[in-house]
């Protein structure tokens, strides 16, 4: 009645008169508990005039038994809602309550509505609360004053942030505010099982921890505490003390820290010094990190000590003569203490270097070990890293500006000796030292060079030539002239002289490095002008000379442009010139070479094998994809011509023994018909609102060829162009009648005669395709696909394809080439026909079931693991039965499949141990060497499952585990190792 208007409040509290006047206690807590309810869900309708009697109705209730409290504070809490409270009443009830009730005797609901009225009052009464002044700030020390509920604990110390954060008075109360909080400190809370409130122990320590760190008024009593948890044998207090000192550097100043300073140098020394813990040193250089920030904020005056100064001299005299002991012992808690505080800003930083960066350059010399100086280097580059957070390098200010000879003489030492350890360091100090603008001199910057071209072509490391190569990438684009002028020129020379000797495995081998350093180095667009004609004419000389025939030659190169094309992406001008460059060009060789084969076949065919064709499909489509739209139809309007009309007018070299005609009839022009790879590679990662011109005459002609080729190379291709055509194509009239064109050719295809197999792999990416994009038509198609599970022919192949279905394709229809993919398509997938394929597994025949577990552990395995978690119970005995297949294909999916859930879904797993156990063990001595380590990966998973499951069966475990020790394969070996060790382990103390 009050909620509609009907009745107001007035009559509601006449209506319960006498339970509100009865002598019983009980009687009237339930009155009083009706007209709170009332209230609680029509605050908001209240008069002003309603909610004053109301108050001093409740308020003089305060004084009432212990037993109607409970409804009183419901009643206050409603009415600490109500918009229209009469200035003056927040302050009378919040007194009310400080002084009548002993809020810590009452239950944790009580409390908990407690501190909502106090919440809801300071969030909407807050001038008036600070008229209190302290007396605030007393009352709420003494309602939250031995609170134990870590509900109420949040609350209460968002309270305390507030009454901080708004400067509420704290008056004389300051340390008994830091008491009442800091009580809690360190947070030793356990969440129940299946707590339903999800309180996490983190929270409350974020929490207190907001509050600790809120006020600088807190340090003289934090700091001592904090010193104190820091020497606990706790490592959870020893964190949580270093992480709330941490934070409190944020806030604090010189005036704060002074006293302390030794005590907190003293504590973070030793634990660096001694702890065993990673988290700790970790913690605790975090923290000298903040503390050095900290004293180097500070303003100083000039009557005043330089705290950085004097904390930067103690961390020296402590740390500083251990880079000097022969032992070498605490080197690195040494360096990485000094590091922690130089880090901190460039006062810091150059305090600290002026002092250890000769001194370091000093031990470099008279140490002669390369492990040592390895060790001395890696400190070094170290400090050498953290000058790279302030950038160029000043002459006025920089320690290092004066130390550059001998810091150079060091590095190249470094890049000279035999220990490839040594070297690695030498080159990621070079990296760092060239990325300081200013440092190198011109002279050494060659030298730079000479070393990273001597390393990349001619040490006999691969680690560090690779090392030395990707150095090169990084520093190209700081000295783009220096590298075009010196590098390239000098690999162009090596890469000729080597290719004009007589082959060898060290010419293979230094050739392949030239190609790879010219990629490496390509890393700026005047440098890429450089190496891309380099690359292109070792790939024509390869096509004309000598060497004719040198397939892995040619895929080298094609890596190497592969790599180019890569690094060129996001520059637009950089990324159109190699486009412009190299895809006419790589037509234009391919090109020639298949119609040479047309009429001459005896000539070199390396560009038209399979190999390096599936090399340069990367190529164009890297080259492809982040095409603007404008120019992207540009080289559309001449590549599409050149397959459907032979026009070769665009490319570099036209001048050709036959037509180009690739999807002309004819045994002669099998050779060019491979190119539709190429075709494929283009046209697919062109972005989606690109038009293609005679697009409807190109999906025909490809559909046609990949039914009607003889050749499964070429059939794929053209499958996976038509594919990926279909998938970008617009909704509508034309993309239907297209598809009814693919299923009018596929199913006679599929039903008999001699290209089935051509039919199966065009249904395949045709309905993976559409699949992607939730076309209609891909429920219909994929049916057709389960069907084929049955066939005694196709079926083990159309169950293959269930992988394809649902993996990341490399080539064509993924979001990289502008794929139309939607998101969750495969758990679409997944419900949509799990349920068919468990279906069809029950009423198949014996020798066709395996089709159907093999296409099931296939959706399985590219299943995201929450997804297959939720539906595991009703999966799991068929995942058991594929166990049991003979085929390893099936054995392997499915064991890459269950391992992940053993960790994931431990409880529904361990219902059905014993069956695992006898499958897991039965397959480590399977004849297939993958999939016994599988299986040895998923007996050592099996150990996350509850202690008490598994221990009837660790002795036939661990007996059964000792067979694959012996295994002639050194990676079953190590598995069997792995997991043997966990079993052994398995309910020892600690575990």
């Amino acid at each position: 009645g009050v909620k509609d208007g009907s009745w107001t409040v007035l009559h509601l509290v006449e209506a319960l008169g006498s339970c509100l006047e009865n002598t019983d206690p009980r009687t009237r807590g339930r009155g009083i508990q009706l007209l709170s309810q009332a209230l609680l869900q029509c605050y908001s309708l209240l008069q002003e005039k309603e909610v004053l009697h109301l108050v001093l109705f409740y308020e003089n209730r305060l004084q009432d038994h212990h037993l109607v409290i409970p409804s009183v504070l419901q009643g206050l809490r409603a009415l600490s809602m109500c918009e229209v409270l009469s200035p003056g009443l927040a302050v009378s009830v919040l007194k009310a309550i400080f002084q009548e009730v002993h809020v810590q005797s009452l239950l944790q609901l009580d409390r908990h509505t407690v501190y909502s009225i106090i919440t809801n009052f300071m969030g909407t009464r807050e001038e008036e609360l600070k008229g209190l002044g302290a007396d605030f700030t007393f009352g709420f020390i003494q309602v939250m004053d031995g609170e134990k509920d870590p509900r109420n604990l949040l609350v209460a110390f968002q309270i305390v942030r507030d009454l901080i954060a708004k400067n509420y008075a704290l008056g004389p109360f300051v340390e008994e505010l830091f008491e009442v909080t800091s009580c809690y400190f360190p947070i030793d809370f356990t969440p129940p099982p299946n707590d339903p409130h999800g309180i996490q122990r983190e929270d409350l320590i974020l929490s207190l921890r907001a509050v600790l760190a809120s006020t600088t008024q807190f340090a003289e009593f934090l700091l001592p505490l904090l010193i104190e948890k820091m020497d606990s044998d706790l490592q959870s207090a020893k964190l949580d003390s270093l992480q709330t000192l941490t934070a409190c550097c944020a806030i604090y100043g010189q005036k704060e820290l002074q006293e302390f300073l030794p005590s907190l140098w003293s504590s973070l020394r030793r634990e660096v010094f001694q702890t065993a813990s990673e988290k700790v040193e970790a913690e605790c250089l975090a923290t000298l990190h903040a503390l050095s920030a900290c004293l180097s904020r500070s303003v100083l005056s000039s009557d005043t000590e330089d705290l950085l100064d004097s904390f930067l001299s103690s961390i020296l005299q402590d740390c500083r003569h251990h880079l000097c002991e022969p032992d070498m012992k605490l080197v690195w808690p040494s360096a990485k203490l000094l590091q922690a505080a130089a880090s901190a800003s460039l006062r810091a930083y150059h305090r600290i270097t002026c002092s250890v960066l000769p001194l370091l350059l000093e031990q470099y010399t008279k140490h002669p070990q390369s492990s040592q100086r390895r060790t001395i280097l890696e400190m070094l580059l170290g400090f050498l890293e953290l000058q790279q957070k302030w950038g160029h390098v000043e002459e006025d200010e920089s320690s290092l500006l004066s130390l550059q000879a001998p810091v150079c003489s060091v590095v190249f030492s470094a890049l000279t000796d035999p220990s490839v350890q040594l070297q690695l360091v030498g080159i990621r100090a070079l990296t760092v030292l060239g990325s300081l603008q200013g440092f190198l001199s011109p002279s050494n910057l060659e030298l730079v060079v000479d070393h990273l071209i001597r390393l990349a072509l001619h040490e006999e490391d691969s680690q560090s030539s690779e090392a030395a190569m990707e150095a090169a990438g990084s520093l190209a684009p700081i000295y783009p002239k220096v590298f075009s002028g010196r590098m390239v020129p000098r690999v162009e020379e090596e890469l000729r002289s080597e290719r004009e000797e007589e082959s060898s495995r060290d010419h293979c081998s230094l050739q392949q490095r030239c190609l790879q350093a010219l990629a490496a180095v390509s890393t700026h667009s005047s440098i890429v002008r450089e190496t891309v004609p380099v690359l292109l004419q070792h790939l024509q000389n390869v096509q004309k000379g000598s060497e004719a025939g040198n397939t892995q030659d040619v895929v080298s190169v094609c890596q190497s442009l592969h790599r180019v094309a890569l690094q060129c992406q996001q520059d637009a001008e950089g990324c159109w010139y190699y486009h412009q460059t190299v895809v006419p060009c790589l037509l234009g060789m391919a090109v020639q070479a298949a119609t040479q084969e047309s009429t001459h076949p005896l000539l070199s065919k390396a560009l038209l094998e399979e190999e390096v064709l599936a090399a340069m499909v990367p190529i164009i489509s890297a080259a492809t994809t982040h095409l603007s739209p404008e120019l992207a139809a540009q080289s559309v309007s001449h590549v599409v011509p050149l397959f459907l009309d032979g026009e070769v007018s665009f490319l570099p070299q036209n001048s050709f023994p036959c037509s180009f005609q690739p999807f002309e009839d004819g045994e002669c022009l099998e050779a060019q018909r491979r190119l539709v790879a190429l075709l494929m590679a283009f046209i697919c990662s062109l972005p989606r609102n690109v038009a293609i011109p005679q697009q409807e005459r190109l999906l025909q002609e490809l559909l046609a060829l990949s039914c009607s080729c003889n050749c499964p190379f070429t059939a794929t291709t053209a499958a996976k162009c038509f594919a990926g055509l279909v998938n970008k194509h617009p909704a509508g009239q034309q993309l239907d009648e297209i598809l009814q064109l693919a299923v009018n050719r596929m199913e006679p295809g599929l039903a008999e005669g001699p290209r089935r197999t051509q039919a199966l792999t065009l249904l395949l990416w045709v309905t993976k395709a559409l699949v992607l994009r939730y076309h209609p038509l891909s429920a219909h198609l994929t049916d057709r696909l389960l069907g084929l599970l049955g066939d005694t022919e196709l079926g083990p192949a159309a169950a293959d394809g269930f992988s394809l279905l649902m993996a990341e394709s490399p080539d064509v229809l993924h979001k990289g080439c502008h794929a139309d993919v939607r998101i969750m398509f495969r758990q679409r997938f997944f419900t949509d026909n799990v349920p068919k394929l468990v279906q069809g597994f029950h009423g198949a025949n014996p020798d066709v079931k395996a089709n159907y577990l093999k296409a099931l552990s296939h959706v399985l395995n590219h299943l995201p693991k929450p997804v297959l978690v939720t539906e595991l119970p009703t999966l799991l005995s068929l995942l058991l039965e594929a166990l049991s297949c003979s085929d390893r294909v099936v054995q392997l999916s499915t064991l890459s499949c269950l391992q992940p859930l053993l960790l994931e879904a431990p409880q529904i797993m361990s219902l059905h141990v014993d069956t695992l156990v006898t499958k897991f063990l039965s397959l480590t001595s399977s004849p297939t060497m993958a999939v016994r380590i599988a299986a040895l990966r998923c007996a050592h998973a099996l150990t996350s499952l509850p202690t008490t499951v598994l221990l009837p069966y660790k002795a036939r475990v661990i007996r059964a585990l000792a067979k694959p020790l012996d295994d002639k394969k050194r990676l079953v070996r190590k598995e069997a190792v792995a997991a043997r060790g966990e079993w052994f382990l398995l309910g020892s103390p600690g575990r």
